[in-house]
């Protein structure tokens, strides 16, 4: 280790990224097969799950449910463990996961057992394998694969996934890298809305709204989104170039921050894009009802006509998908986001 390179970094960083390298915690990994999951404990704490019960519950695996370092859920239960006063829309929204809106006019972000798989195309993401589980006394690592399936069952994309998990203090981070290969003579992924790396937070962690929404899919599929009364609704996104409120949406930003309150617990939940993605810096997806998301290859969606993006694999191409999210007990600022963010730019 270079001491004298580690010392000038040291003396640069906020207070709250300081800590975030030092006092690392335990992180365990453990495999339950009997219920299609891997358990991540932090500091002797659950953290999350990786959870992959199969197309018949779940279309793709997600990282489920998530608390924060002090105990604090904040994805929301609907529809795998329904809470009093959540919202009931987008079935398709659980916990943390990544996938796209067309893939080969194959629908894979709102496929669900709601939906009417006669009408519109449907892919799935079907979890083959658990490649390594690995447990450390600073990060724990887990590696997974799975395949990209049409309506038809036809293979489209081979994945494979790696999440490293750590904590120190009040603070957890998830870094996801995932890897797609064409397997197809060409796979497209044209300009859509719906995509791609996301999570959809608890109701507390929402932001206030006023008046109903509906929002329609590239397939003119329409989603109503009622107004709720705003009692403990306390979200308010901030990207990386100063931009508040639901008007991240459709801008471009190396980070979004998501904060809020539930109960007496300020929280965070960041999303950092990395330097190497398609698209860097990303779009931003991000809903005042709760989905949170980033979204690479929606360029024309997001930008309103200004800018597109059909991206493309040919035949054994591959693309990697890398994305951090930052949990915190406590509001961050945009010093420490930045660290964070600079952090995670050097990683591969």
């Amino acid at each position: 280790m270079n001491f004298k390179n580690t010392g000038i970094l040291l003396a640069t960083l906020s207070l709250t990224a300081l800590a975030a390298l030092v006092n690392a915690q335990k992180v365990d990994l453990v495999k339950n097969d009997k219920e299609s999951k891997v358990e991540v404990k932090i500091d002797g704490k659950p953290f999350t799950s990786y959870f992959y019960p199969g197309e018949k519950i779940l279309k793709k695996a997600v990282l489920y449910p998530v608390h924060t370092a002090k105990g604090t859920i904040i994805t929301r239960g609907w529809p795998l463990d329904p809470r009093p006063g959540e919202r009931v829309d987008h079935p398709h929204h659980v916990g943390i996961w990544l996938n796209y809106e067309d893939v080969n006019g194959n629908d894979y972000w709102n496929n669900s057992d709601a939906v009417d798989h006669a009408k519109r195309a449907y892919g799935t993401i079907i979890h083959t394998g658990i490649a390594s589980v690995t447990s450390g006394k600073d990060k724990g690592e887990l590696k997974v694969t799975a395949d990209w399936v049409d309506k038809d069952g036809k293979l489209t994309l081979k994945e494979t996934t790696t999440y490293i998990f750590s904590g120190k203090g009040d603070t957890r981070i998830i870094d996801r890298s995932t890897t797609l290969t064409a397997v197809m003579d060409e796979v497209a992924m044209p300009d859509v809305k719906d995509g791609m790396f996301a999570i959809r937070v608890a109701r507390e962690l929402e932001l206030p709204s006023t008046k109903p929404d509906i929002f329609t899919d590239a397939s003119g599929i329409a989603t109503k989104v009622p107004v709720m009364k705003n009692d403990g609704i306390t979200g308010n996104y901030r990207n990386s170039n100063g931009v508040e409120g639901e008007a991240v949406w459709g801008k471009r930003a190396i980070w979004c921050n998501l904060t809020g309150k539930i109960k007496d617990e300020n929280i965070s939940v960041a999303m950092i894009d990395h330097p190497k993605n398609v698209g860097y810096p990303a779009y931003w997806h991000a809903r005042g009802y709760g989905l949170f998301a980033v979204n690479p290859l929606g360029m024309k969606a997001l930008s309103d006509g200004k800018e597109a993006l059909n991206f493309k694999l040919k035949k054994g191409e591959s693309t990697t998908f890398r994305y951090r999210l930052v949990i915190a007990s406590e509001h961050l600022k945009d010093a420490a986001l930045n660290d964070f963010a600079a952090a995670y730019g050097k990683t591969e």
